[in-house]
């Protein structure tokens, strides 16, 4: 029982004793809730402080971006503009100075110009527009006069390169004549500024009358560029000259051209000689063998000479035999006479073919030599490039010159001798139609 009332006892004071415990614990609790919590509103009041005063900062700089937007877009187009004007400044200083330089250019190429008339150019006291005003004026001035006919004194050569003293007479800048005891006509330039009489016949008339102030309706001329050069005297190309120019080709062709035409006349004459008794030929025979006359016929041409007689003769010799033998030798006969007939006619056809190769050779030949030339001396000269450039093109001419005749009559020529073979057949064939005609009727 005193256990018990102890146990009872010493419970009561535990639980005595934790539920002070536990009411302290709760006051502690709840002061440290209250003051959380109070924390806790003022930091909610914090924020939304805060986020106000962010989103009011956010909308300022935003207004503020728009606005540097809106001015950075103006200054843009500001800077375009400048950068516009600019660049058409630019173009402005460059076409100005552009033009300057030209105007330079062109103010020494006028001094350079009308210095070789012995007109000075002046160009101090003024500005360029000044100085190109005054060259305009001057250059216009001497174009009056160089465009004049006009009248000097002075001295040309003659062609035996003998001087001359007299009056030149200057049509404008671009052709003279001379006038003088020994001589009269048109000038040509001699080099150097000096002239020449112009080895062309018929401008003495126009010199005397320019010289005495007419107006000739036509004028026998020479108009000239330049006195700085000497032009060589005119010459009239003869067939030797353009035959030199083909070089030794040229020569070669020229050579088997004349052979081939004199193959080409000797065959005209066989064939000339060939047919020109067939008629007369033929008319004897025709009446002989008609009235049964053969060995009168073959008398009557024996004096006939050629390829229709000798066909015909044989045709009479064999003419009693059968058909078909006599036809093998009238055909046998005029195989024999194929060789004179023919004769020339394949070789002159052989030389057409050969010429036009001969005249390809040459301009082979011509243009190797012309690159020659280039290569040693260039381009600069023409008359050096001259040999090879004749060469390569008369030799192709000669070629053609020579074919196109040598296969022309050489054809025709062909085709005559067929019609020979062709009447000589005929004729002999007709002969012996002429005797079994009469046979039968016997």
């Amino acid at each position: 029982m005193r256990r018990l009332s102890i146990t009872l006892v010493s419970f009561t004071l535990f639980f005595g004793t934790h539920s002070a415990a536990a009411d302290a614990l709760s006051d502690a609790y709840m002061k440290e809730y209250t003051f959380l919590k109070a924390q806790k509103e003022e930091l909610v009041t914090r924020l939304k402080k805060e986020q106000l005063q962010q989103n009011q900062e956010i909308a300022n700089a935003r207004n503020r971006v728009l606005s540097l937007q809106d001015k950075h877009v103006a200054l843009s187009k500001e800077l375009k503009r400048k950068e516009t004007r600019l660049e058409k400044a630019q173009e402005e200083l460059q076409d100005r100075t552009s033009n300057k330089d030209i105007l330079e250019s062109l103010i020494i190429q006028a001094k350079m110009s009308l210095e070789k008339y012995g007109v000075v150019l002046d160009e101090t006291g003024g500005s360029q527009v000044d100085t190109m005003a005054n060259a305009f004026s001057k250059a216009r001035n001497l174009y009056s006069t160089l465009s004049s006919i006009r009248t000097e004194e002075g001295r040309f050569y003659l062609p035996d390169g003998t001087t001359a003293e007299g009056e030149i007479v200057a049509v404008g800048n671009v052709a003279a004549y001379g006038i003088s005891a020994k001589a009269n006509g048109a000038l040509a330039p001699a080099g150097n500024g000096e002239f020449k009489i112009w080895n062309h016949p018929g401008s003495e008339d126009d010199a005397r009358a320019l010289y005495s102030n007419q107006s000739p309706e036509t004028l026998d001329i020479f108009v000239y560029e330049n006195l700085e050069k000497d032009v060589e005297y005119q010459k009239e190309k003869t067939f030797q000259d353009f035959l030199r120019d083909g070089g030794v080709i040229g020569y070669v062709i020229v050579g088997l051209g004349a052979f081939g035409l004199l193959l080409l006349l000797l065959r005209v004459l066989f064939l000339l000689r060939a047919g020109s008794t067939e008629k007369e030929i033929t008319q004897v025979v025709y009446s002989k063998v008609e009235g049964g006359k053969v060995d009168e016929a073959y008398s009557a041409i024996k004096k006939f000479r050629g390829s229709t007689a000798r066909v015909i003769r044989a045709t009479l010799r064999n003419i009693t035999s059968d058909r078909e033998h006599i036809e093998d030798i009238i055909t046998e006969s005029i195989l024999n006479e194929n060789r004179a007939l023919d004769r020339f006619g394949s070789f002159t056809l052989v030389i057409a073919a050969v010429a036009p190769l001969l005249g390809l050779l040459g301009t082979v030949t011509g243009m190797i030599h012309t690159f020659d030339i280039i290569t040693l001396y260039g381009t600069g000269d023409p008359k050096v490039l001259s040999g090879g450039i004749s060469e390569a093109l008369v030799t192709t001419m000669l070629g053609l010159m020579v074919a196109i005749p040598l296969i022309l009559l050489g054809n025709l020529s062909n085709g005559w001798a067929d019609s020979i073979k062709d009447s000589m057949e005929q004729s002999a064939l007709h002969v012996v139609n002429l005797f079994e005609k009469h046979a039968a009727v016997k």
